[in-house]
């Protein structure tokens, strides 16, 4: 590849020796699970988000499903989430037992459209889950006057918004609760699976940290039916490495869509919309046009990485086959899932890789 989608080895050889001297610090410590390192990670990360409680959980779909268990729903209840997004939300509503409930978005922002929201809430929803898509917040302030007027949780899906900020509070401390995954790829991501939480209730934090851990507050006395997905020792101390990175990083992807921005304004593509109270991390720089396979095809013979994010709508997956969804059921969902791609973006890019990208966009989509 001329560039690729993601660098990971360039990201995480720039901070090398202090990866190596966390990974030596857990070896040598002996203890490898919730541990000093986890507790640190927790604390530092919750502070970061401006949240008072931070639980660090195995994955992001873990954490998304952790809050929810935590808060009694179950059977029965009803979960709103978008209709366009990563499978994982609707997974972490399915696997406590609720029902999802697909909404679509605003087209412009590909984030929860709280009118539309407004008009799905039934007398069996308990929760609002907003996802922050591509690393730029979702309207938040409409979501929270709703719930407060209905009595539900609104639960921020911040996977890939670490760092964003909202009307200048940053997500994770915008809803009663956050679930964020720490992916490799995503804008502080770890060498492995990893996911945490963060809220300032600390009554529902102590149930998540609860439920995290088999149920148990105690070793063998176990309160509730719980689960193990525990953040590792090791990973938190990577994490507490890439905390002090991900300012810097996310300075150079908001540098590089600026960028694409601006080189290719009246390319014909759908370029992202920013509203003026949103400041986004751009974790994915996404673009559409209707013959997106096409122009991918194009940039790959040039040597540029793309990346479709996400294919398939998840009411048009085979897995929620049983909710009686058809084609055409959530069209705005439907055409964003088929003409998006995501152009290469990262911390490990330069503005001349990005006008090598820009370039060879424009040439691409002169040729389709």
């Amino acid at each position: 590849m001329t560039v690729p989608f993601l660098d990971l080895k360039a990201i995480n050889l720039s901070q090398g020796a202090e990866l190596e001297a966390a990974f030596q610090r857990v070896l040598n410590s002996g203890w490898y699970i919730l541990g000093q390192e986890v507790a640190n990670f927790e604390q530092r990360f919750a502070a970061y988000c401006g949240a008072a409680q931070g639980i660090g959980v195995a994955n992001g779909l873990d954490a998304i499903m952790l809050v929810l268990k935590a808060s009694g729903i179950g059977p029965g209840d009803e979960v709103i989430v978008p209709s366009n997004t990563f499978i994982a939300t609707w997974l972490a509503v399915s696997q406590c037992g609720a029902t999802p409930v697909p909404v679509e978005p605003v087209e412009a922002t590909y984030n929860l459209d709280p009118a539309r929201v407004a008009a799905a809430i039934t007398p069996r929803t308990r929760a609002i889950v907003p996802v922050h898509l591509y690393g730029q917040p979702a309207d938040m302030d409409p979501l929270l006057a709703l719930a407060q007027q209905h009595g539900l949780l609104v639960l921020e899906d911040a996977a890939q918004a670490h760092g964003a900020t909202y009307r200048g509070r940053r997500t994770g401390a915008l809803g009663q609760a956050a679930a964020f995954s720490f992916y490799p790829g995503k804008n502080l991501g770890a060498l492995g699976d990893a996911g945490g939480i963060t809220t300032s209730d600390a009554a529902l934090a102590e149930r998540i940290r609860t439920y995290r851990n088999y149920g148990s507050q105690k070793k063998y006395h176990n309160l509730v039916q719980g689960f193990n997905s525990r953040l590792d020792e090791m990973q938190a101390a990577f994490l507490n490495v890439k905390l002090d990175a991900l300012d810097a990083g996310n300075a150079q992807r908001r540098a590089i869509a600026a960028r694409y921005t601006d080189l290719l304004a009246g390319s014909g593509l759908l370029l992202p919309h920013v509203p003026e109270w949103a400041e986004p991390v751009w974790h994915l720089y996404v673009v559409r046009h209707p013959q997106r396979d096409a122009l991918a095809a194009k940039l790959a013979e040039q040597g540029i990485g793309t990346i479709v994010h996400y294919p398939i709508a998840p009411h048009m997956q085979q897995a929620y086959a049983e909710l009686g969804f058809k084609e055409g059921d959530f069209p705005i969902a439907e055409a964003i899932h088929r003409e998006v791609l995501s152009l290469p973006i990262g911390p490990h890019m330069t503005l001349a890789q990005a006008d090598e990208v820009a370039a060879a966009v424009r040439a691409a989509l002169a040729a389709l």
